[in-house]
């Protein structure tokens, strides 16, 4: 089912046009010069953006950078963080294929992936974004000792991703089947919360990739 545009939705991203990066391949190689950060973290398909803001406020020496596609959405997140006055946050309203346009090698320290579409069908497994294709692209713009944070509520995307993140010579830790089993913990996603008053179980781990020097 289509999504309905929502009212106002141009004025509303008007307003919050100092946090939305329009043309991020020109900043390719250079975000930390721009804005003086320390490190680079990326999050793919924030959503309304309440786990790039709330993260972001936890390390303000890290510039956030929060990927969506989808405009009705990331008007949520702009909004967010404008409320919030967040200094380092921005947002890219753009697909994550384009990555590679985005970042030059080596560019970004930690990549994080929360509850993204597990795309059941065999026939669709290149769209996943633990996938082959995805994780060539991360292992371009990753930092030696980079990282992937990865959550999902989903059992067969986490086996699928966990042998997928293996096979292309990422360093697996942390790895939990039920990371809130004895209470809550770190920062949620606005579907992570509902999953967890509902007692679904949250997976997660974090994929270390150590890149060969040249």
């Amino acid at each position: 089912m289509r999504m309905r545009r929502k009212r106002q939705l141009g004025s509303r991203i008007k307003k919050c046009e100092h946090l939305l990066v329009q043309e991020p391949e020109v900043l390719r190689g250079r975000w930390l010069e721009e804005f003086g950060n320390n490190k680079l973290h990326i999050e793919l398909g924030c959503g309304k953006g309440l786990f790039t803001v709330e993260t972001a406020k936890l390390e303000p020496d890290v510039l956030y950078l929060g990927i969506e596609k989808i405009s009705n959405v990331i008007i949520v997140a702009l909004e967010r963080a404008e409320h919030e006055g967040i200094q380092n946050v921005r947002f890219i309203n753009r697909l994550a294929d384009d990555l590679s346009t985005f970042f030059a090698p080596g560019e970004v320290s930690r990549i994080y992936i929360n509850f993204c579409d597990p795309w059941p069908a065999n026939r669709h497994k290149k769209r996943r974004l633990t996938g082959p294709l995805f994780l060539d692209l991360y292992k371009n713009i990753l930092s030696q000792n980079g990282e992937i944070h990865f959550k999902t509520d989903d059992f067969q995307l986490f086996e699928f991703s966990l042998h997928e993140f293996d096979h292309f010579g990422f360093y697996l830790s942390e790895v939990t089947y039920d990371l809130h089993e004895n209470g809550s913990i770190g920062v949620m996603t606005d579907y992570e919360v509902k999953f967890h008053e509902f007692e679904i179980p949250i997976h997660r781990c974090v994929a270390t990739y150590k890149r060969t020097e040249s």
